[in-house]
């Protein structure tokens, strides 16, 4: 029997990455950035903060001491903000300085985060000497994982609306103001103009390469911070390698999914991973041909929503004009 109320807080939960990374995916497109380096980016962010939690953990460890919950979260969060921050800085280094190609770019850095991840979280492993190929972060990831105090005492209310850890919350209040950013200021205008046509943005007056910059590095910290998430709370402060699977990916498929707009990344990122955890609920018995038709969900629901919007082809739902397109101001 298909369980709606234990369900719904799964989805959310898995949805989070998703979100955050389809945020920030959005906002660096909308400069006109095809960043296929999310996944990697998600990557590095993950183990940048597992690291510092890692041997921050160690410490309190050697001192008999208690986790501080401030220090507890910001030592991830800053570690990860700091990984990821150098993962876009990479790539606009790459593709606005050095016009390497985006997609070729993004493709590497991919390549590049997960080898990255695998690495330092290998060695990590071997520090705790663990007969398991996993690090366990449990007193951080207590931190991330707590809810709001009144929680279990609003019932299936309370299940379904405040039993998720902070970022959970974070990530759609920084949907909305991303949206509301692109939609409703000057600046966010601006970043779409360049996105649109970064000739006559230049020619405006605007600082093509300033806004390229500062929208990538923007949405490669918050993507890491899907990645954090993932770790910190989604799997309860354990890292394995080669654990995230392909929710990197799933997150640029979002991107176009919800049209690039960051609000309705929230409702299609529940979907998103209501559909990828929904073989888990539905009774398959010994059938395992069914429970992989149900995993084909999420792909099969991308493409059915790709095919829709090339046939209606409205202009409102078309990618920014000048997306994954170097841009040579004496081309002007």
């Amino acid at each position: 029997m298909f369980n709606f109320v234990a369900f719904i807080p799964s989805a959310v939960k898995q949805s989070i990455p998703l979100l955050l990374g389809s945020t920030g995916e959005t906002l660096t497109e909308k400069s006109g950035n095809l960043n296929l380096g999310i996944p990697g980016i998600m990557y590095v962010g993950a183990i940048s903060g597992v690291i510092g939690s890692f041997f921050y953990e160690n410490h309190l460890t050697a001192v008999n001491a208690s986790i501080n919950p401030f220090l507890g979260i910001a030592i991830p969060i800053l570690c990860s903000l700091l990984g990821s921050l150098l993962m876009g800085l990479l790539y606009c280094f790459l593709t606005v300085n050095l016009r390497a190609n985006q997609n070729v770019t993004g493709l590497t850095m991919t390549t590049f985060g997960v080898g990255f991840g695998n690495f330092f979280g290998g060695s990590l492993i071997k520090l705790t000497g663990s007969d398991v190929p996993s690090i366990s972060l449990r007193a951080t990831s207590g931190c991330f994982q707590k809810t709001l105090p009144f929680a279990d005492k609003a019932g299936v209310i309370g299940k379904l609306l405040f039993s998720y850890g902070f970022l959970a919350y974070t990530a759609i209040i920084i949907a909305i103001l991303a949206a509301l950013f692109l939609r409703k200021t000057r600046l966010g205008l601006q970043l779409r103009a360049v996105g649109e046509n970064p000739g006559t943005a230049d020619a405006a007056g605007i600082n093509v390469s300033k806004y390229k910059y500062i929208a990538t590095c923007v949405g490669s910290m918050i993507a890491g911070l899907g990645g954090l998430y993932y770790v910190m709370d989604y799997a309860s402060g354990v890292w394995s390698n080669n654990a995230f699977g392909d929710r990197g990916w799933l997150a640029i498929a979002l991107v176009i999914f919800t049209v690039w707009r960051p609000d309705l990344s929230i409702f299609a990122s529940i979907l998103f991973g209501g559909l990828y955890i929904l073989y888990l609920y539905i009774p398959t018995g010994t059938n395992m041909a069914i429970k992989e038709i149900y995993k084909m969900f999420p792909y099969l629901v991308t493409i059915a929503v790709l095919i829709v919007m090339s046939m209606l082809n409205k202009k409102e739902n078309q990618p920014p004009a000048a997306l994954g397109l170097p841009y040579f101001r004496e081309d002007r």
